[in-house]
């Protein structure tokens, strides 16, 4: 029996038992027996290389565009990018990843087209898993729908999330910390509703863990409590465009994107959504005595730190570092004195003083 039969076998016995607090902790063991069997999935060298799926990172941040064949995947790319992605109107079109550079702003964003998604792709149909392998390298997740398909949605988040990709979500606030004996001791700082100490326990114990302090900061579910245990999950901001709405005659809900890629409606929206997604920060260089490069922004993600900032501008200038001088709106007073830690925000000018 293969992997994925094993998983469906499971997945209809968790449907098939009624969940009460004797039947918690096999609910328990049997997710935990899914996550295992799914993160073999992951090991398995399925993906990335070969067959036009081999595509290496670029610009300052990557996008890959996911929807159900003929949604219009590849015309998109090619009015946000330039880039030649072949065209029809028929399913599959695209059978590799086709990339694209979107210029916004000052930021270089890589835009991936890639095969459409279908039911079971995250057991191989469709090559479901290189196209996954590819989603979960990417730093946002662009779903496209047809404006005359809109529960496609659901399905394409279902895929994702079977291969562990969770969209729009932080990583659950739990620690674990393996312990030599003493079982398994369970402290939380929230009213946890949705598991059970039983359930905590039994997916532990299937994870081989039997003595550890479990510490859980927020009202966490089973699921939750796998995917930290797993170690396999992927934490991906993620964007959802209807096209073809010059076309629709639905209603379509206010929280998606409305675009036509053919008749360019909608596009500049979408560019500035991608931008507002991704976190893009400008940060502007500064010599001793110089005025500012305005024109030569360094792109950086949001959070990033006058470390980071470092790394970005030459692999050794950590070593070199003495402070940093900064003028912008992350500083108190213009040109104030910061370290590596100081947090930077848009449109920072930073001066790097050396040893």
């Amino acid at each position: 029996m293969d992997a994925q039969q094993r998983i469906r076998e499971l997945e209809e016995e968790i449907h098939r038992t009624q969940k009460n607090k004797a039947t918690e902790y096999h609910i328990g063991v049997l997710k935990a027996k899914i996550a295992k069997l799914r993160k073999l999935q992951f090991s398995k060298k399925s993906s990335g290389g070969g067959g036009g799926f081999d595509v290496k990172k670029q610009g300052d941040a990557t996008v890959v565009i996911v929807g159900m064949p003929s949604v219009g995947k590849s015309t998109l790319l090619t009015k946000l990018t330039n880039a030649e992605s072949e065209i029809g109107s028929y399913e599959f079109t695209t059978l590799r990843c086709i990339p694209g550079m979107l210029q916004y702003k000052g930021a270089n964003i890589q835009l991936l087209d890639l095969p459409g998604i279908i039911r079971g792709a995250k057991e191989g149909r469709g090559r479901g898993k290189e196209v996954i392998s590819v989603v979960r390298s990417a730093d946002l997740i662009l779903i496209l729908l047809d404006s005359s398909n809109l529960d496609a949605h659901k399905t394409i988040e279902e895929e994702l999330e079977g291969f562990g990709i969770r969209l729009n979500k932080n990583p659950p606030d739990v620690t674990i910390k393996k312990l030599v004996k003493g079982g398994v001791t369970v402290t939380s700082t929230k009213k946890l509703t949705k598991i059970s100490k039983n359930e905590i326990v039994a997916a532990l114990n299937e994870f081989g863990i039997h003595n550890a302090t479990v510490v859980i900061r927020e009202n966490i579910s089973i699921d939750d409590l796998i995917d930290v245990i797993a170690k396999n999950r992927i934490y991906t901001p993620a964007i959802v465009a209807v096209n073809k709405v010059d076309l629709s005659k639905k209603g379509i809900p206010s929280n998606y994107l409305k675009i036509s890629a053919d008749k360019d409606i909608g596009l500049e929206e979408l560019k500035e959504e991608i931008h507002r997604k991704l976190g893009i920060i400008k940060i502007y260089t500064k010599r001793h005595g110089e005025e500012p490069k305005m024109d030569e922004p360094m792109i950086l993600k949001k959070g990033a730190t006058v470390g980071s900032f470092c790394d970005r501008v030459h692999r050794g200038m950590r070593t070199l570092f003495r402070y940093a001088l900064v003028w912008g709106k992350s500083v108190k007073h213009p040109g104030q004195r910061v370290g590596l830690n100081h947090v930077l925000q848009d449109e920072d000018i930073v001066q790097i003083i050396k040893r």
